[in-house]
């Protein structure tokens, strides 16, 4: 009777630790909490789909070792010394890596302010402005040395039907502008100020393939930079 009783006890635990775990998950803003609806991870991300998020994040999971914290890198600049990327992620971080990817993703997407970020993460505004700073270095870093330019080939194999009369599309090229916070500087000002938009922005050419890829991205210029020139100076977007 004892040991019945002792291995039922064990299950009771068991089963209490576990419903205590799924309202923790709950309580706390974290991509856990939403990996069971896809159509919160299209609102916060963008990914179509939590497996979609999650083949992203295999893939720039082995690089994250190579991340190196804004933090880090301000103290080492002031020293002087070289910027050492260690072997694994710190163990000090307060937010596990994958939800720091998330914080910056719902950042991105839904365009929540750092002190909102700040009270649904339960950390630091100024922490959740560093976790935005190192990702948004580490993700330019990573991904913009991928070159996502499609082969002809490629192209051709995806074309859709409305391209039937126009095969030889390689590509289709759009200037897209950003507002940007309005520098202090009078001559900044006038290099940024786009008349089109009637504020300062940030101009880049973007070009996707007939059938909806992005295949290429130029470097920010201001806008007041007209699209021909642009358009003559972007092709060193990836």
């Amino acid at each position: 009777m004892s040991s019945q009783a002792t291995e039922d006890n064990s299950k009771t635990l068991e089963i209490l630790q576990k419903q205590l775990q799924e309202l923790r998950v709950q309580r706390e803003f974290c991509l856990q909490r939403f990996a069971g609806s896809d159509d919160n991870i299209r609102f916060y991300t963008r990914f179509p789909s939590y497996n979609h998020l999650m083949a992203f994040w295999f893939l720039i999971e082995p690089s994250i070792y190579k991340m190196v914290r804004v933090t880090r890198a301000i103290s080492a600049a002031k020293r002087n010394e070289e910027v050492v990327t260690h072997a694994r992620p710190s163990t000090r971080q307060l937010l596990q890596p994958i939800d720091e990817f998330f914080l910056f993703l719902c950042f991105l997407s839904v365009g929540l302010k750092e002190r909102d970020l700040a009270n649904r993460f339960n950390v630091h505004q100024s922490t959740v402005s560093r976790i935005i700073a190192t990702w948004t270095s580490f993700l330019t870093t990573l991904l913009g040395s991928q070159c996502i330019w499609l082969t002809p080939a490629e192209v051709q194999a995806h074309l859709p039907e409305a391209f039937k009369d126009f095969p030889d599309t390689q590509v289709i090229l759009d200037c897209t502008e950003l507002r940007c916070q309005t520098p202090s500087s009078l001559l900044l000002q006038s290099e940024m100020y786009s008349t089109y938009k009637s504020h300062c922005t940030m101009k880049a050419l973007v070009g996707i393939a007939p059938h909806g890829a992005v295949t290429c991205v130029s470097s920010l210029y201001g806008g007041s930079v007209s699209d021909k020139e642009i358009f003559k100076h972007g092709s060193d977007g990836r």
